[in-house]
Protein backbone atom coordinates (compact mmCIF):
# COMPACT_ATOMS: atom_id res chain seq x y z
CA UNK A 1 0.00 0.00 0.00
CA UNK A 2 1.89 3.66 -0.96
CA UNK A 3 1.78 6.21 1.61
CA UNK A 4 -1.14 8.34 -0.17
CA UNK A 5 -3.30 4.96 0.02
CA UNK A 6 -2.39 4.61 4.00
CA UNK A 7 -2.66 8.42 4.55
CA UNK A 8 -6.18 7.59 2.89
CA UNK A 9 -7.22 4.95 4.70
CA UNK A 10 -6.36 6.17 7.77
CA UNK A 11 -8.69 9.35 7.43
CA UNK A 12 -11.29 7.69 6.63
CA UNK A 13 -11.24 5.18 9.28
CA UNK A 14 -10.40 7.59 12.02
CA UNK A 15 -13.74 10.04 11.14
CA UNK A 16 -17.15 9.01 11.05
CA UNK A 17 -17.92 11.29 7.74
CA UNK A 18 -15.37 12.35 5.13
CA UNK A 19 -15.85 14.14 1.94
CA UNK A 20 -13.05 14.66 -0.57
CA UNK A 21 -13.40 17.14 -2.54
CA UNK A 22 -12.30 20.17 -4.78
CA UNK A 23 -11.61 23.17 -2.16
CA UNK A 24 -12.90 23.52 1.47
CA UNK A 25 -16.68 23.07 3.07
CA UNK A 26 -16.42 26.88 3.89
CA UNK A 27 -15.01 27.94 0.02
CA UNK A 28 -16.30 24.91 -2.09
CA UNK A 29 -14.23 25.05 -5.49
CA UNK A 30 -16.63 23.12 -7.71
CA UNK A 31 -20.91 23.03 -8.07
CA UNK A 32 -20.64 19.18 -7.18
CA UNK A 33 -18.30 19.19 -4.16
CA UNK A 34 -20.90 22.41 -3.02
CA UNK A 35 -23.85 20.29 -3.35
CA UNK A 36 -22.71 17.67 -1.00
CA UNK A 37 -21.51 20.31 1.50
CA UNK A 38 -24.88 21.77 1.89
CA UNK A 39 -26.85 18.05 1.85
CA UNK A 40 -24.67 17.35 4.57
CA UNK A 41 -25.13 20.90 6.28
CA UNK A 42 -28.45 20.75 5.96
CA UNK A 43 -28.47 16.95 7.74
CA UNK A 44 -26.53 18.68 10.29
CA UNK A 45 -23.67 15.94 10.38
CA UNK A 46 -20.77 16.50 11.11
CA UNK A 47 -17.72 15.72 8.81
CA UNK A 48 -14.18 16.12 7.69
CA UNK A 49 -13.61 17.93 4.19
CA UNK A 50 -10.19 16.93 2.89
CA UNK A 51 -9.40 19.33 -0.44
CA UNK A 52 -7.73 16.86 -3.41
CA UNK A 53 -6.70 20.43 -4.87
CA UNK A 54 -3.63 21.01 -2.87
CA UNK A 55 -2.06 17.62 -3.85
CA UNK A 56 -1.89 15.62 -6.90
CA UNK A 57 -1.05 12.92 -5.04
CA UNK A 58 -3.86 12.53 -3.22
CA UNK A 59 -6.07 13.69 -6.21
CA UNK A 60 -5.40 10.65 -7.88
CA UNK A 61 -4.87 8.40 -5.09
CA UNK A 62 -8.59 9.12 -3.85
CA UNK A 63 -9.60 7.78 -7.20
CA UNK A 64 -7.44 4.70 -7.16
CA UNK A 65 -8.83 4.41 -3.87
CA UNK A 66 -12.00 4.12 -4.27
CA UNK A 67 -11.85 2.81 -7.69
CA UNK A 68 -14.47 6.00 -8.77
CA UNK A 69 -13.22 8.04 -11.31
CA UNK A 70 -14.48 11.34 -9.59
CA UNK A 71 -14.44 13.72 -6.86
CA UNK A 72 -16.32 14.48 -4.09
CA UNK A 73 -16.48 11.40 -2.99
CA UNK A 74 -18.45 10.73 0.46
CA UNK A 75 -17.33 7.88 3.30
CA UNK A 76 -19.13 6.84 6.10
CA UNK A 77 -17.68 4.77 8.89
CA UNK A 78 -15.19 3.72 6.21
CA UNK A 79 -17.07 3.11 3.89
CA UNK A 80 -17.41 4.46 -0.26
CA UNK A 81 -21.06 5.81 -0.49
CA UNK A 82 -20.46 7.58 -3.64
CA UNK A 83 -20.01 10.64 -6.11
CA UNK A 84 -22.37 14.05 -6.12
CA UNK A 85 -25.45 11.73 -8.02
CA UNK A 86 -25.63 9.10 -5.76
CA UNK A 87 -25.60 10.86 -2.57
CA UNK A 88 -28.17 13.17 -3.79
CA UNK A 89 -30.35 10.96 -5.02
CA UNK A 90 -29.79 8.92 -1.36
CA UNK A 91 -30.71 12.22 0.25
CA UNK A 92 -34.06 12.49 -1.86
CA UNK A 93 -35.12 9.21 -0.68
CA UNK A 94 -33.78 9.42 2.78
CA UNK A 95 -31.73 6.97 2.55
CA UNK A 96 -28.97 9.00 3.41
CA UNK A 97 -30.02 9.73 6.42
CA UNK A 98 -31.10 6.47 7.19
CA UNK A 99 -27.80 5.32 6.65
CA UNK A 100 -25.99 8.25 8.93
CA UNK A 101 -28.55 7.28 12.11
CA UNK A 102 -28.33 3.76 11.14
CA UNK A 103 -24.64 4.17 11.94
CA UNK A 104 -25.22 5.69 15.03
CA UNK A 105 -23.84 9.14 13.73
CA UNK A 106 -25.26 12.52 15.75
CA UNK A 107 -26.60 14.84 13.27
CA UNK A 108 -29.50 17.38 13.66
CA UNK A 109 -32.50 16.45 11.14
Amino acid sequence: MSDIQKQIQDEVSSNDVVLYMKGTPVFPQCGFSGQLVQILSHIGVAFKGVNVLEDDDLRQGIKDFSDWATVPQLYIKGEFVGGCDIVREMFETGELRDMISDKNIAHTN
